[in-house]
């Protein structure tokens, strides 16, 4: 797929954006259709095949060993905490609030640059952090700003909650290894089919059965794939020939974007604090970015 104009590259990035701003609704609901682990391996299968459709076969021998297994490791520990924290929710609307845990990655990718990338920042990284920080207790606290509740709402599910803030981590991780020693290749084609078939291999292990293929199950399935493997293909090429500093500012909306498509989707009725706390995650995440912007001119 070829796309020479900077304006339609850049359109490819911005429905790119949209597209993952439907992946956490949509992977909710085929996890509710198919289990946590049949749905997510059924996703990353038919988000694999579509890849190798859109981008073609990845050139793994131009890329170095590191990079192929630490970069394997963590683009697959994070789409297997992404997909198992959602599925594997207590409550549809608490699968909303992990995703927004897991859009910590751009504030602690920001961080992680400056120690691993030797990324040079002002001050407003530490106001960036502490509001990103912050929106993100807003959101998990539910009502009001009081430990008990806080606490109470990590504890009624402490493994959907620590795999989000794993997933804020581990692609936080793999963007700066990605930078680093990526060399330009783009393996995330090899990278969904392995995601897909440790996903396969821990469904074997489980007690998961998966149910009969429906239309509406099919449908939806579909949706997810497409939205997951459309979406990285978009953004490869908004990220190659599109306007860099828009796509960046415009992806910083993802939080809520994603949550407003998960409350439709979902049907899911979010307070006023969780909306709140999304802008909050996104206004410092933007300030994370800012404060490197006057020196790092390709974000």
């Amino acid at each position: 797929m070829q796309i020479n104009s900077e304006r339609a590259a850049t359109a490819c990035g911005l429905v790119a954006i949209l597209l993952w701003s439907t992946a956490a609704g949509l992977i909710r609901s085929v996890s509710e259709l198919f289990g946590p682990l049949g749905g997510a391996a059924l996703i990353y299968t038919l988000g694999a095949v579509l890849l190798v459709l859109f981008l073609g076969r990845p050139r793994v021998r131009a890329t170095s060993w590191f990079y192929l297994i630490v970069g394997s490791a963590l683009f697959v520990a994070y789409e297997l905490c992404l997909s198992l924290a959602l599925g594997y929710a207590s409550t549809r609307n608490q699968a909303i609030e992990l995703g927004v845990v897991n859009y910590l990655w751009p504030c602690l990718t920001v961080l992680l640059a400056i120690v691993m990338n030797g990324q040079k920042a002002r001050w407003l990284i530490l106001p960036g952090t502490a509001l990103a920080l912050f929106g993100i207790v807003w959101v998990v606290s539910g009502e009001g700003l009081a430990l008990a509740t806080l606490v109470a709402n990590v504890s009624s599910n402490p493994l959907s909650y620590s795999l989000a803030l794993g997933c804020a981590v581990t692609f936080a991780l793999y963007c700066n290894v990605t930078r680093r020693y990526a060399g330009g290749q783009n393996l995330v084609m090899l990278f969904f089919t392995l995601a897909a078939a440790v996903l396969w291999l821990k469904y074997a292990l489980s007690t998961e059965v998966l149910p009969a293929f429906t239309l509406n199950s099919s449908l939806q399935l579909g949706a997810a794939g497409i939205a997951m493997a459309g979406g990285y293909a978009l953004w490869n090429l908004g990220i190659l020939r599109g306007n860099l500093t828009l796509l960046a500012t415009a992806s910083y909306s993802a939080p809520v974007l994603s949550s407003a498509f998960a409350a439709v989707w979902l049907g899911a009725h979010l307070t006023a604090q969780f909306w709140q706390g999304a802008v909050l995650v996104t206004v410092g995440s933007l300030m994370c970015w800012q404060a490197t912007r006057t020196r790092l001119r390709d974000v």
